[in-house]
């Protein structure tokens, strides 16, 4: 499997589970819903309180596992580099990122006033290796 598999794979599901890593050690897991940007990155909206943002400030290394709708089937294994992008420059990656999963927002401004409240980042993935490569 290549990236530009991987980036198809993920621009079709959009349920995925985050890995991070802890201060302490071990790691973090996370559900998230996952997209694509224009620039070969994988996308997740969160908050920038949240834990995984915290541990991806302090070690940007992810591993995402990105699953159909069914969740059983079809799966892919992402391993990347994650970089936050924040507020004020992240809003309209944020609006590109809800289009991309879910089509047009029935009020844009809403949306807009929700992620500033919410101190919404959008982070983005590099895809650095990509698997399974066989079945089995």
């Amino acid at each position: 499997m290549t990236p530009q598999d991987a980036l198809e794979f993920v621009g079709n599901n959009h349920r995925a589970v985050l890995v991070t890593r802890k201060s302490r050690g071990g790691v973090q897991t996370s559900p998230v819903t996952v997209g694509i940007d224009d620039h070969g990155h994988v996308v997740i909206s969160s908050r920038e309180t949240a834990y995984k943002v915290r541990n991806l400030r302090r070690d940007p290394s992810v591993t995402l596992c990105v699953f159909n709708d069914g969740f059983y089937g079809e799966w892919i294994q992402i391993d990347g580099t994650a970089e936050i992008e924040s507020l004020p420059e992240a809003m309209e990656p944020l609006v590109d990122y809800y289009r991309r999963i879910s089509g047009e927002h029935p009020d844009w401004d809403d949306y807009r006033s929700v992620m500033a409240e919410e101190k919404r980042v959008l982070v983005h993935v590099s895809i650095d290796k990509v698997g399974p490569t066989r079945a089995g």
